[in-house]
Formats: structure tokens, C-alpha cells, sequence
């Protein structure tokens, strides 16, 4: 990379990070359901955080200095992500489901063996929209790592005409971010068993999309 490229993203991710902030800053955010989150974290109990393709345009500045590890495809959007985060306290892994997978795997491996934090897209980077990958799963039943489903939804937003249905909130735009209950694989568990948990997860995670969803409808 030469010197201006990385002139370039050094000011892709200060300008980022001004945007994101204001625009984070401007909404105003309800969160449910996160004492089970916060204390597993308090008591340094590995989890993994799952939140679908089109959900994630808030995941940057809501779980800023957190101390967690995001999984980022290694694409130019990805990139972009990638620079804003990094100033924010996050432990940057560059990977996805078809690159870098051993090395990308033996860190979020050891990460969740020492009580950290993850965030996966399970759906990602390229979909299908909403159908869970195994991956979360795997490493979830290696280490005994919980998974945390979580969504958010606003008042006033855009959905863009993408694979995922990409999500963004209008400024000042009332907001909620919604956590499941965290789950924990049963021990022991097998190939077959492994495909029932996977499809009880992803049908976790859509009813969190549900909820989010509805919260400003009633």
C-alpha cells in the first residue's frame, strides 16, 4: 500500500468515525434485554454476538469499546468498516466465509477460549438474506461460548433495494435495539443435532428481527 492509500483510509476512518458518531449521537436508542449480555461479559464468559446482513449499519457505534473482536469480509465495504471500527476499541479480524478461513478461525477460536467477545454476521457476506450459516455454531460448541441474537429497528429509516434489505435509520429517528436470550449449544453435540441448532438459532434470530421490527408499530 502506498503512502497515499494509506492516507486515504487513515481519513476514511476519521471521517467515518465523525459521521457515525453524530449520527449515533442523534438517536435516540431504547435497548432491551441486555442484562444477560452484560452480566455473561462481567463475569468474562465468552459470547458471540449475531446479527443478521442488514442489520448492521448501528454495530460500529453502539458496541464501541466493548473490547470485542468483529469477523469483516475482506471487501472494499468491508475495508471501509474495518477503519471506522478500529478507532472505536474493537480487535479487528479480517475474514469471511470463503477467505482466510484457518486463520481467522484460530483467532476467534482462542479469543473465545480466554472469555472474549465476537460479533458474526451469520448470514454473511453474501447472503442468502437471513439464512444462518454454520460457522457461530462450530465455534460456539468448541469453546461453550453463548450466542446472543440481537436486532434493531427504528422509528423512521430506509430500506435499501440490496440482497439483505440493508437498514438505516433517519437522524434523530427514535430506535431500539433488542437482545435475545443468550443460548448455549448443548455439550456433546453431534453433525445431525448440529443442523436442528442451527435452524433454532436462525429462527431465534429472525423473531429478535420480529420484535425490533414491531416495536414502533403498536
Amino acid at each position: 500500500m502506498t503512502w497515499k492509500q494509506k492516507l486515504k483510509w487513515r481519513f476514511v476512518g476519521i471521517g467515518g468515525r465523525i459521521i457515525m458518531g453524530l449520527w449515533g449521537r442523534s438517536l435516540r436508542i431504547k435497548t432491551i434485554g441486555e442484562e444477560a449480555y452484560r452480566q455473561l461479559r462481567q463475569e468474562k464468559k465468552p459470547v458471540i454476538i449475531l446479527i443478521w446482513h442488514g442489520r448492521i449499519f448501528l454495530v460500529p457505534y453502539f458496541f464501541r469499546f466493548q473490547n470485542l473482536m468483529p469477523l469483516i469480509s475482506p471487501s472494499q465495504d468491508g475495508e471501509i468498516a474495518a477503519r471506522i471500527m478500529a478507532g472505536w476499541g474493537y480487535k479487528i479480524l479480517r475474514g469471511s466465509s470463503s477467505h482466510s478461513v484457518v486463520r481467522a478461525w484460530k483467532r476467534m477460536k482462542a479469543e473465545l477460549q480466554e472469555g472474549g467477545g465476537l460479533i458474526i454476521v451469520p448470514d454473511g457476506p453474501r447472503g442468502p438474506d437471513r439464512q444462518m450459516k454454520e460457522g457461530a455454531l462450530k465455534l460456539a460448541r468448541e469453546t461453550g461460548a453463548f450466542l446472543v441474537p440481537v436486532s434493531f429497528s427504528a422509528a423512521r429509516g430506509k430500506y435499501l433495494a440490496s440482497w439483505d434489505k440493508f437498514f438505516i435509520p433517519y437522524p434523530l429517528a427514535k430506535t431500539v435495539v433488542i437482545y435475545g436470550k443468550p443460548y448455549q449449544l448443548p455439550s456433546n453435540l453431534d453433525e445431525e443435532r448440529l443442523e436442528e441448532e442451527r435452524r433454532r438459532v436462525e429462527g431465534m434470530l429472525r423473531e429478535i428481527d420480529r420484535l425490533s421490527d414491531n416495536y414502533f408499530r403498536r
